[in-house]
């Protein structure tokens, strides 16, 4: 059985990509294939990278401020090359970050599976992700 990929990347011009190698490693220790992307990556490259990738989900990490717009736009692309069917998402997107926690239902809206704000617990993560792929 092929374990569950998930591609991590971060959006745009934020550059601190701390968080989302803690969390790439801890997803790796509980059992998922974890590819890590890099910073400083478009819209296009995350959704090209998770068709070629075959990835169960992308995991988007913010802290700069542009987590509503660059999650309407991986969105927009993922919708546009069929990683979101008419019965909803084949690829199921999370995002986490540090962000103001009323954004989470403008990011939800947009389209994203679930959405863990700075603090959230791994284990909590890791279960929530575990129940939607």
């Amino acid at each position: 059985m092929r374990r569950r990929r998930i591609l991590m990347a971060k959006v745009g011009m934020d550059g601190h990509d701390r968080g989302v190698k803690v969390v790439s490693t801890l997803l790796r220790e509980a059992g998922f294939e974890v590819v890590y992307l890099g910073k400083l990556l478009t819209a296009d490259t995350v959704v090209e990278a998770a068709i070629q990738e075959s990835a169960d989900a992308i995991g988007l990490s913010f802290l700069s401020g542009e987590h509503v717009t660059y999650t309407r736009d991986v969105i927009r692309l993922m919708k546009k090359r069929g990683l979101v069917g008419k019965k909803g998402p084949v690829v199921k997107l999370f995002v986490g970050g540090v962000f103001p926690n009323t954004d989470i239902p403008k990011i939800k809206s947009a389209g994203a599976d679930d959405v863990f704000p700075a603090g959230t617990l791994v284990e909590e993560i890791v279960r929530r992700i575990d129940s939607v792929i």
